[in-house]
């Protein structure tokens, strides 16, 4: 009697270790590839917001209708983020990244031919799903084509991420500069031209790098990635607008629907056999059992939208205290626009081990600087929330005065575009150094997600009645001393927290336990 041969395990494809010359040419041509598309996507948010007044007169819109331009694009890629990251997991994360870079660059050359203002809006809602499919997976190709612990050997670990995203970072200093002049000198559609060849350079460079995907053969839960798409995206629409009367109440009540189903259709697909062709869930539990994920992604939320209410503000209250217009405060930017390009090449120099320590830091200097910050714009003529536009009667009788409170903002600022620059640099860098390499896509895609998703709350925090900075500023400070309180005030804390536990949260969680559990079998 023979016995049976055992059916042989598939090993997972092993991740390079740029032992050879060869393999560490194609990390570095994955760098480049994954630098470039980063730099394309923020050269084209960031140009953009200057050729919005040019763009509203020549397609004669509403300025409700033009900011459409920006967020529709910013609710697609919030959106779809952690399905894509999942899906550069699943099907290939070169491949992914490949598709993305097309569908930015075709993207692109629709929007520059745009006729219309609704035809513009769903050419920016196209290119969102583009740029969603290149940060996460380009993010998830340098982790596993430069793993952590390899930086003698080639290019790798997160250094390689925090290089990617100080490039990237270029396009903060220059995107503001080149989208007003070829706004104002040739067109705006020379803005998205400009996007074109950028992002054909990064797909070449992304077809010389290696290939990289997970070694799981089952699909993606279909059900679960709309649900989460659609939560998402009525998530982002009600922080973008959450004062916006029945409609924000539409998109909350919808986004909870869909949360519901997604919750369902994530608990089946977990709890099916695990074969070849049962789907595989979208987010694992795994990853928000993850502590210093966690804490490192809701801190880079905050300190995303700090960022995006100190690039609002600060524009206003340079140009208000020495009488500028707007685009005349530029030369001013300089330096927090710099300041804010090299964090992530400072970011990819902290070690996995300290990033959660060196995160509480950045956060309270941020504070600081921005409490700073809101403190010198009462010397340029602009109070931390009380919106009015007129100087003091010291800034008005004195140039030394203006001068002196405009050095003191700027250099607040700087202070503070550092520090939340390196804090954001960390939010992406370091939670992809403590998730497991072949779940990259999938923790990048949630963590891009959380802070473009968030990153609206920055302009409501920064603008509402006036420019104010207090509210960010209190944010970054709550985030930073969030995770050294919680041990302290959770037992203070225990006997108010109880009463609401058992009377809200139990409930909830039966009607979903009892909503997702599976029917028995019938045989």
């Amino acid at each position: 009697m023979s016995t049976p041969t055992p059916t042989p395990t598939p090993t997972p494809t092993p991740t390079p270790l740029l032992s050879s010359p060869a393999s560490r040419r194609r990390a570095r041509w994955a760098l480049v590839a994954v630098a470039t598309g980063a730099f394309c996507v923020q050269l084209d948010s960031f140009a953009l917001s200057p050729a919005l007044p040019v763009i509203r007169a020549d397609l004669h819109g509403s300025a409700a209708a033009t900011a459409w331009t920006v967020s529709g694009y910013l609710l697609a890629a919030g959106s779809l983020m952690p399905v894509a990251g999942r899906l550069g997991d699943l099907c290939g994360r070169r491949r992914m990244l490949l598709l993305g870079l097309a569908l930015f660059a075709a993207a692109a050359c629709l929007c520059a031919l745009a006729p219309s203002l609704p035809l513009l809006v769903a050419a920016r809602v196209l290119q969102g799903a583009g740029g969603a499919l290149i940060m996460p997976t380009g993010l998830a190709l340098l982790t596993n084509v430069c793993p952590p612990g390899r930086e003698r050997r080639g290019p790798g670990g997160h250094r390689a991420i925090g290089r990617a995203l100080g490039l990237a970072g270029l396009a903060t200093v220059c995107g503001p500069f080149l989208g007003g002049v070829l706004a104002t000198s040739v067109s705006w559609r020379a803005v998205f031209w400009l996007t074109v060849p950028l992002a054909a350079a990064a797909a070449l460079c992304a077809l010389r790098a290696p290939a990289s995907r997970a070694p799981d053969p089952r699909p993606l839960d279909v059900t679960g990635a709309v649900a989460a798409t659609g939560a998402l995206a009525c998530l982002a629409r009600w922080l973008q607008q959450p004062a916006d009367g029945l409609w924000a109440a539409a998109a909350a009540l919808l986004g909870a629907l869909l949360g519901a189903l997604f919750l369902r259709a994530e608990r089946r697909a977990a709890r099916q056999s695990r074969g070849r062709r049962s789907p595989v869930p979208i987010l694992g539990p795994a990853l928000f059992r993850n502590r210093r994920y966690v804490t490192l992604t809701v801190a880079g939320a905050v300190a995303n939208a700090a960022t995006v209410a100190l690039l609002y503000v600060l524009p206003l209250l340079l140009s208000r205290g020495r009488g500028w217009p707007v685009p005349g405060a530029e030369p001013a930017l300089l330096a927090p626009a710099a300041a804010l390009a090299v964090g992530g090449p400072l970011a990819g120099r902290v070690r996995p081990a300290a990033a959660v320590r060196v995160m509480t830091l950045c956060l309270f200097t941020a504070a600081a600087a921005l409490w700073a910050l809101a403190w010198a714009g009462t010397g340029t003529g602009t109070g931390p929330g009380t919106g009015t536009g007129t100087a003091t009667g010291t800034a008005g009788s004195s140039g030394f005065a203006a001068r002196t409170a405009v050095t003191t903002a700027t250099s607040a600022a700087t202070v503070a575009a550092a520090a939340l620059g390196v804090a954001g640099g960390l939010a992406l860098a370091g939670t992809q150094a403590v998730v497991r390499p072949e779940r990259a896509g999938e923790a990048s895609g949630v963590t891009k997600a959380v802070m473009t998703a968030t990153a609206g709350l920055g302009l409501t925090a920064g603008g509402g009645a006036g420019p104010s900075l207090a509210l960010p500023a209190a944010a970054c400070l709550l985030a930073a001393g969030a995770p050294a309180l919680a041990p302290v005030l959770a037992p203070a804390l225990a006997p108010v927290l109880a009463p609401i536990r058992a009377s809200v949260l139990a409930p909830i969680r039966a009607f979903v336990r009892a909503s997702v559990r599976r029917p028995g079998r019938r045989h």
